[in-house]
């Protein structure tokens, strides 16, 4: 399988010269990096080049390394059912250089670019339907880059006096900023029974004497 794969990213490299910038076969699959501004060449050669035949754009999906100058990298995981291969087409890019949309080549894509555009913020040219699809409508930023709070920016609840669902900045609790996150079993001056099969024979049980 691994002879099959170097075949297919040398063929790749060669019809593509300078815009393969490189590639690697791990765990038995081929990963191609490219330039961003070429995803729709690279794509429509994997298409359809009668050696290749990737007609069918299984996943598409946005990973946010918020270290690297480029953050964002965008996935295409590629399938061709007639030859029985896989490929696996990655670029990088940012929050400010859109990543030119595959909908022209993968109707499908679509909704897998809406879907990393809301999550991730990573902008797709040319989308014509670039909308949310999973949060809700005015919703503030992107939820699944690794600098977007855990909590959230707002949350939902129910405003007895306005009678209607209102948003509002998330205020938390302060027993759940300072939980100390000691069981309360701990704190017992009793054995409960079966707690002495929980200690070695040299061992006194939580919360009682030896």
């Amino acid at each position: 399988m691994d002879e099959k794969l170097k075949a297919l990213a040398e063929y790749v490299s060669a019809a593509l010269s300078g815009t393969v910038l490189s590639s690697d076969i791990r765990h038995g699959e081929l990963t191609c990096r490219i330039k961003r501004e070429d995803i729709v060449r690279v794509l429509g050669f994997l298409r359809d080049d009668p050696k290749c035949r990737f007609n069918l754009l299984c996943d598409l999906c946005g990973v946010d390394y918020p270290d690297r100058p480029q953050r964002f990298e965008v996935v295409y995981n590629l399938l061709s059912m007639s030859l029985n291969q896989r490929i696996r087409v990655t670029l990088e890019t940012d929050e400010e250089h859109p990543v030119p949309s595959v909908t022209g080549l993968y109707s499908c894509a679509g909704w897998w670019e809406r879907e990393a555009w809301d999550l991730f913020g990573i902008f797709f040219s040319d989308n014509p339907d670039l909308r949310r699809i999973l949060t809700d409508y005015g919703f503030d930023g992107h939820p699944l880059r690794k600098d977007f709070p855990l909590t959230g920016f707002v949350e939902l609840k129910y405003d007895e006096d306005q009678k209607r669902v209102v948003y509002e900045p998330v205020r938390l609790k302060q027993e759940f900023r300072s939980f100390d996150f000691i069981s309360p079993w701990e704190g017992m001056d009793k054995i409960l029974p079966g707690d002495e099969k929980a200690s070695g024979p040299d061992e006194a049980p939580a919360g009682g004497a030896a």
